[in-house]
């Protein structure tokens, strides 16, 4: 899978914890999830559960911290999928 197909499906995996979807519109691999999405850290450990069923793989606790933006969840995805 290219990063272009996991940066989309992320997006879409999104859209169910970000208060004001239309953000996702203009998101890019720097939209940093927390800030700029307004995803609280409750929802991004939603988010990061969704990814690792959605994707099957594991993500572990020490690498949800390196996560902040939505680039950083697509090369950690990339990365455990190759």
């Amino acid at each position: 899978m290219d990063k272009q197909t996991i940066f989309q499906e992320m997006v879409t995996i999104l859209m169910a914890y970000t208060k004001d979807v239309s953000l996702l519109d203009k998101a890019t691999r720097e939209t940093h999830i927390l800030n700029d999405l307004k995803v609280n850290s409750a929802r991004l450990v939603d988010f990061i559960i969704k990814c690792e069923d959605f994707f099957n793989v594991t993500i572990e606790d020490d690498e949800v911290g390196a996560i902040e933006t939505i680039g950083d969840a697509v090369l950690l995805i990339e990365r455990k999928l190759s």
